[in-house]
């Protein structure tokens, strides 16, 4: 399963490769042309049928991770996040560390040990570390160098009745999107483009951007559903199982209404669920594709995840699937309208 691949391979910013080559080797056979720009994206061209304006679809390969930045004396790895991260989430997690995916333990003191107001606050990251089995700091150097990333260690598995559990759905799910859609044939020219480092900045969008000029993209990402019980419900930002979530606003991007209103009577006319992302907070890559060159005309479309960046993110096969239909349907229909 092409998710499930995704999900359990490692990349966090500046080491998306193994992400990166298994996209190339899924998508060389329907590409006319495959480039690896000098930051890291994928770059997959599909001429099209016909002439026209240039779409680029953009997806980001990057996962939050953690990175060593130090050793202790008693061979403990000290730590900090690459991208986004709540350390609530970490202690006890299971680590795979290094080129060679050294197993770890993330630790924390002992409850036993702390006094109650140190219970009532999340710790800091410099509390926390990861516990490998070393006996001292050298032994940890032998197998550990600084630099070297952590990242969770999370089967991907079916959950209940049509849910994925998975790391990193942020966003290989929206990966997984784009590249069932790039292994159809539209009459459009179509730019894939699978970033990297877009958890630390937008970096990688924002060069394949200025290097494409395209007349129009589309960002698949994945985002927060926060339906949970102790939430009220117009906090929820998505919900899963309502389909795909088109964004209005962020904190990096303002969303035409043009562009929402044409997704939005496409989807109603092909019986596509959708609903519209309630919240402002974040951003993902249209906010640099946007602004490129002359200004890009950008929309985002969002796959629900529970508990993204975490150890563990829930998301809805059917979303997922009204995803890929949504995308294909404004590829086929929507972008010569707009």
């Amino acid at each position: 399963m092409l998710l499930k691949a995704l999900s359990e391979l490692n990349g966090a910013s500046g080491e998306e490769k193994p992400v990166r080559d298994y996209l190339r080797q899924v998508l060389e056979p329907f590409a006319d042309k495959v480039v690896v720009d000098t930051l890291g994206n994928l770059i997959v061209r599909k001429k099209g049928r016909v002439p026209g304006p240039l779409v680029m679809l953009a997806a980001h390969m990057d996962e939050v991770a953690l990175m060593i930045t130090g050793i202790t004396p008693e061979g403990l790895l000290k730590f900090q996040p690459v991208g986004g991260m709540d350390p609530r989430i970490l202690p006890a997690k299971t680590v795979k560390i290094g080129p060679e995916q050294l197993a770890g333990v993330i630790g924390l003191k002992a409850i036993h040990l702390t006094k109650v107001l140190e219970r009532q606050k999340a710790p800091d990251f410099d509390k926390l570390c990861i516990d490998i089995g070393a006996k001292s700091k050298e032994q940890a150097e032998s197998v550990v160098r600084l630099g070297d990333y952590a990242y969770f260690d999370t089967e991907f598995e079916m959950l209940g009745e049509g849910y994925f559990k998975g790391k990193a759905l942020d966003d290989r799910i929206g990966c997984a999107v784009l590249a069932e859609v790039l292994q159809r044939d539209y009459d459009l020219p179509l730019a894939g483009v699978f970033t990297v480092q877009e958890e630390v900045g937008l970096r990688g969008a924002k060069v394949a951007a200025f290097r494409l000029e395209p007349d129009f993209a589309i960002v698949v990402e994945g985002t927060v559903s926060a339906d949970m019980p102790e939430v009220k419900d117009k906090d929820w930002v998505t919900q899963l199982g309502r389909g795909p979530a088109c964004s209005l606003m962020d904190k990096a991007t303002l969303y035409a209404p043009r562009l929402v209103r044409k997704t939005e009577e496409i989807a109603r006319r092909r019986g596509i669920p959708l609903q519209f992302r309630r919240g402002s907070s974040g951003g993902n890559d249209a906010g640099v594709i946007h602004l490129s060159q002359k200004g890009v005309p950008t929309l985002a479309l969002s796959v629900p995840c529970r508990y993204i960046h975490s150890w563990a993110s829930i998301a809805a096969e059917a979303d997922f699937k009204a995803t890929v239909e949504l995308v294909d349907a404004l590829l086929r229909e929507g972008v010569k309208e707009i």
